[in-house]
């Protein structure tokens, strides 16, 4: 059996078909990973960290080809995949950054009381790696959430191995990007086996069940997500899986909002659910706003141009939702934009529907629609949308669209989705998420399957961490985090204080 890429433009096959991985195979990489994690885990953070960095500039090296390969295989054009891939490269640099500063190990340490009751022994506390990581990656990003993406890149900081499932879509990119990240490692005098690549869908099941995997990443659809999720929580031994699935990322477009700029939030609005051919996570695929808007919004729509979708049953999948939205008597058919004529081109689509007719079909109109359409839901007065928002499904973000003399309803909107949404946005758009300490990419289900995490920014890397307690050990035999002296010179809490201490 193999996995054979296609080119969406054409829907004729691209590259050469990758055998599948077999079951024997998965075991030998796995165990080649518990083996790789043991040594990679005794590493010190400045190490790893030169290891990551060489990596990054081995792909930057090689990023003509790279994107060339991605391009033919998903579509997704030269210039976005050429930021996507220096994207790529600088998670990887973020996250040897955030081993250099050290504080991620969460250092802690209570110092012996015996006057309290009952007695305090010396007591330290750091986080240490899991071990061996499964990645799954993801469709729409091929660079940025798959092979080398920020899975992989925040597991292999926190000292943890890598065995990547290749997402079918683009079988050669993962390949290819897998040759230079495994060529990089072996330059950097990793261990050997520390990352690898397997194939098929049946190897995915396999590496989510060996039981030297130790927690899993996954970024897709809603059904591959939960069947993944479930095999992860029947295991004899449970293991924690980390999946970011579906989400209809409501935006909430004030009254005064959309009298005062109502281009200006049109043209936006048709940027953000259009890029990527509406393949993004954080598509704003659901819109509360005033009637009012919903013409201008229209227009930015039919002026707009879709493209090639990735693959052929997600495309199929688009449209046929659309057709069933447009054959509806609970909607209406706003606006379509144009494509051109490729193989697997996905028409943008604009619909609305009244807040009354929409609060009654919540269930079937939260569904989301993986592509460039969305959904106008039209309102008189926002307080009788806030009760509506707390009764969505749980979502990547919630977006708030105000004017100064309107903070009082955009802080109760905020309000309500903030208990749905792990990222707020004010007057902003959700697509393009940026590389920070305080990136929240995550939400309640289905958004994700943890809504305590976040699968990009720095906090991602906790994912692969694990808390461990030492008490009453000699100094000599504490890891140099929890050590006296501090020998690292990290950001620590001792006895209650933070600092170089």
């Amino acid at each position: 059996m193999t996995v054979q890429g296609y080119n969406p433009r054409t829907g004729q096959p691209y590259g050469d078909p990758l055998p599948v991985t077999s079951d024997t195979e998965v075991d030998r990489l796995c165990e080649a990973a518990h083996s790789a994690h043991l040594a990679w885990s005794g590493w010190t953070a400045e190490a790893r960290a030169r290891v990551l960095d060489l990596v990054a500039d081995r792909l930057d090296g090689e990023s003509d080809a790279l994107i060339a390969v991605a391009d033919a295989e998903t579509a997704l054009g030269v210039p976005r995949l050429t930021t996507e891939l220096k994207r790529t490269t600088n998670q990887l640099r973020m996250f040897a950054d955030v081993l250099r500063e050290g504080s991620y190990v969460d250092a802690m340490i209570d110092s012996p009381n015996t006057d309290i009751i009952p007695p305090r022994p010396d007591v330290r506390r750091v986080l240490r790696p899991l071990g061996v990581i499964a990645v799954f990656s993801a469709s729409n990003f091929p660079f940025a959430l798959s092979t080398v993406g920020s899975d992989t890149a925040s597991a292999l900081a926190a000292g943890c191995s890598v065995v990547v499932k290749g997402h079918s879509a683009h079988p050669n990119t993962t390949h290819e990007t897998g040759r230079v990240v495994t060529a990089a490692l072996s330059e950097g005098g990793a261990p050997d086996g520390l990352f690898s690549v397997v194939y098929g869908t049946q190897s995915g099941i396999r590496l989510v069940q060996h039981p030297v995997v130790k927690a899993a990443g996954f970024t897709g659809s809603i059904g591959g997500g939960r069947a993944l999720y479930d095999l992860a929580n029947s295991r004899p031994d449970p293991i924690p899986f980390y999946g970011e699935l579906g989400s209809v990322n409501p935006t909430v477009v004030l009254p005064a909002a959309a009298a005062e700029r109502p281009s200006e939030i049109a043209a936006g609005f048709a940027q953000s659910v259009t890029m990527g051919v509406g393949q993004f996570c954080t598509n704003p695929g659901l819109v509360f706003a005033p009637s009012s808007i919903v013409d201008e919004l229209g227009k930015a729509v039919t002026d707009s141009t879709g493209g090639a979708m990735l693959n052929e049953r997600m495309c199929d999948s688009y449209r046929s939702a659309v057709d069933t939205l447009s054959d509806s008597d609970l909607v209406s058919l706003v606006a379509t934009g144009s494509a051109p004529g490729d193989a697997w081109a996905g028409k943008p689509a604009l619909f609305s529907v009244p807040l009354e007719t929409f609060e009654a079909n919540l269930e079937k109109l939260t569904e989301e629609n993986f592509g460039p359409s969305a959904l106008v839901v039209t309102y008189s007065d926002v307080a009788d949308v806030l009760p509506v928002l707390s009764r969505l499904p749980g979502t990547l973000t919630g977006t708030v669209h105000a004017q100064p003399s309107e903070n009082s309803d955009a802080a109760a909107v905020a309000d309500e989705l903030r208990k749905i949404a792990g990222r707020l946005i004010y007057n902003g758009w959700p697509t393009g998420i940026a590389l920070a300490w305080a990136m929240q990419h995550g939400g309640p289900w289905p958004a994700t399957t943890n809504a305590s995490h976040t699968s990009i920014g720095v906090p991602g890397i906790y994912r692969w961490l694990a808390p461990v307690t030492y008490q009453t050990w000699p100094d000599e035999l504490l890891p140099p985090e929890l050590q006296n002296d501090n020998p690292l010179g990290i950001t620590r809490r001792r006895d209650g204080v933070l600092g170089k201490h």
